[in-house]
């Protein structure tokens, strides 16, 4: 075999040389921007935990709010028992009292008896089953104290299809889910950032039919599909657009701020502090103090009170609890929009390399 043939077949040997070490190789499989992703989810997951764990681990019922038709002692008397579980109130008019429980004004009526020792609390489970058992256990142990008995009357019940009146809040929780769910697919398409402003408004606008289909689409749900809160599509169909263009309008401007970390502080906020403190599962009477005052002022716990009261108490008092949502609706666009704008301001503004902006 010549010379020239053998070099089609064969290959000199080369000298195997020491590869990369471990922490090079380590290094070069794992960033650092990995890293801290991977720390930032381990964050969020003890987050969650220690969010939900925390805020029902040991429900206790505080100041809750009840009224008392017969004498102030006895209102004075729920009012002072250990741990304040009651904020008493005493009138002598029946028919004032039961308007404002359903009206949801007090949370539960106790009517004395002036001849007797067997008393009526009236209470009204459709605002919470939850609050409404707390209420029961705290007045009839009270009662026992003063070896006085009492009967209970539900005269607020939920419809039959929304077992203890959980279906509003986890009809929130869809309509939360599904506003930061296109915002985040949106970022994933397009870029985290919109390119300037006017993709920002693009992006922005693109949500309201979602937004507007999305709440049309829950409230048919829970309404002649499933029959869990009916005779209210309408109201709830509004309501549901508002909280899922809030929630899309939140997770962009969190995106426009922090780039893809904005979705884990998306997160953060609708989920791990949101879902526990809304009023679902327990009322945010019986939650630890963190809890309690937050609740209301997230879209999660404003949603879940203001589909309570479209659907059981007339609507009465919702104008609040469609104002906080409304208030991060515009809040997040007005900070999606000025961010992105800021942004590319400056980077219209940088040098290139040549000296030329760009």
């Amino acid at each position: 075999m010549t010379e020239s043939a053998r070099g089609r077949h064969e290959s000199p040997e080369e000298p195997a040389g020491p590869g990369p070490g471990f922490w090079t190789e380590l290094k070069d499989a794992v960033s650092l921007r990995t890293v801290s992703l991977v720390i930032g989810v381990l964050l969020l997951q003890l987050g969650f935990v220690l969010s939900y764990v925390g805020a029902f681990h040991e429900p206790t019922p505080h100041e809750i709010g009840v009224t008392v038709v017969g004498p102030a002692q006895v209102a004075e008397q729920l009012s002072a028992l250990p741990g304040t579980p009651l904020t008493a109130t005493a009138t002598t008019d029946e028919a004032v009292a039961r308007a404002a429980l359903t009206d949801g004004s007090t949370n539960a009526v106790l009517v004395v008896s002036g001849s007797g020792t067997q008393d009526t609390l009236l209470v009204a489970s459709a605002g919470g089953a939850s609050k409404a058992t707390a209420i029961q256990s705290v007045i009839t142990q009270a009662e026992a104290a003063q070896s006085r008995t009492v009967t209970v009357d539900d005269v607020l019940p939920t419809q039959p299809g929304d077992n203890r009146g959980l279906t509003g809040f986890y009809l929130v929780i869809g309509w939360t889910v599904g506003g930061y769910l296109v915002a985040s697919l949106l970022g994933v398409a397009k870029g985290a950032r919109p390119a300037n402003p006017r993709r920002a408004v693009i992006r922005l606008a693109s949500v309201v039919p979602y937004a507007i289909l999305s709440g049309l689409g829950g409230a048919i749900v829970v309404g002649p599909v499933l029959g869990a809160l009916t005779g209210h599509t309408m109201a709830l169909w509004w309501l549901g657009a508002l909280i899922v263009f809030a929630a899309a309008a939140v997770t962009m401007a969190f995106q426009v701020l922090l780039g893809v970390l904005g979705i884990g502080l998306t997160v953060l906020v609708f989920v791990i502090l949101g879902n526990p403190s809304a009023g679902g599962a327990y009322a945010l009477e019986l939650l630890p103090t963190f809890w309690r005052v937050i609740g209301g002022a997230i879209p999660n716990g404003a949603g879940t009170a203001a589909v309570r009261k479209i659907v059981y108490f007339g609507a009465e008092g919702v104008g609040g609890n469609l104002l906080v949502i409304g208030i991060w609706a515009v809040a997040g666009a007005l900070v999606a929009l000025g961010a992105s704008t800021l942004m590319h301001r400056r980077a219209a503004g940088k040098p290139s390399p040549e000296g030329v902006l760009v």
